[in-house]
């Protein structure tokens, strides 16, 4: 439905190869050094919030499906712990993150891994430097980003921004072109829930209620 198997594949070959997947390893350098990170994830729960068994499950059913070899599920499980340990520096960088409903909602791994990681996902909000939000499928048209955005701010405060399409990746270095997508991030986070019932609406799905 989201196509999240094929963009697992393209980022799982970036690691190696970055001629597949263009501005997608850059990325990841920047996204490990970044003063502040913002990203808008569909489909998934993005990749530095993912728990060990959300990682693990996601990226089997990949190499089982033939998209990738065992050996790139290993290189992006190993690519997601360094991403994450790179949070837990200090000072640790702002962190905004906006997903979308189906982020929450699209089953991945046992009903147990599921709700681990709306744990995680609820102790993440809980953290100083964090913010995290959800765009609810009733914004609808309102929505001033469709596909999975990251932004970051370097500690020099210039702007870089990635991008992923169904059949690319696309980082821009040019802060005067970032601008306006990070005006639209701004306008998204605007639209979406605040964190408080963001929060509320994964203890909801934790319970099992609509």
């Amino acid at each position: 439905m989201f196509g999240t198997g094929d963009r697992l594949e393209r980022q799982s070959r970036a690691v190696r190869h970055t001629a597949v997947l263009e501005g997608f390893p850059e990325y990841v350098t920047h996204e490990m050094r970044a003063a502040e990170v913002r990203l808008y994830e569909v489909g998934i729960i993005p990749g530095i919030l993912q728990t060990a068994e959300y990682a693990s499950a996601l990226t089997v059913r990949t190499v089982e499906r033939g998209a990738i070899t065992s050996e790139q599920g290993d290189e992006r499980m190993s690519l997601i712990k360094e991403r994450q340990a790179a949070l837990l520096r200090t000072p640790p960088p702002l962190v905004f993150v906006v997903l979308d409903e189906s982020c929450l909602r699209v089953p991945v791994g046992s009903p147990e891994v599921m709700d681990a990681q709306l744990a995680r996902l609820i102790e993440f909000a809980a953290l100083p430097n964090t913010v995290l939000q959800v765009a609810p499928f009733a914004m609808g048209d309102r929505r001033s980003i469709r596909l999975p955005l990251y932004i970051l701010t370097t500690q020099s405060r210039s702007l870089v921004s990635y991008a992923e399409s169904a059949h690319r990746g696309q980082l821009e270095r040019e802060t005067s072109s970032v601008v306006p997508i990070l005006t639209a991030y701004h306008q998204l986070q605007a639209e979406a829930l605040s964190q408080a019932a963001s929060v509320a609406m994964i203890n909801q799905l934790r319970k099992g209620t609509p």
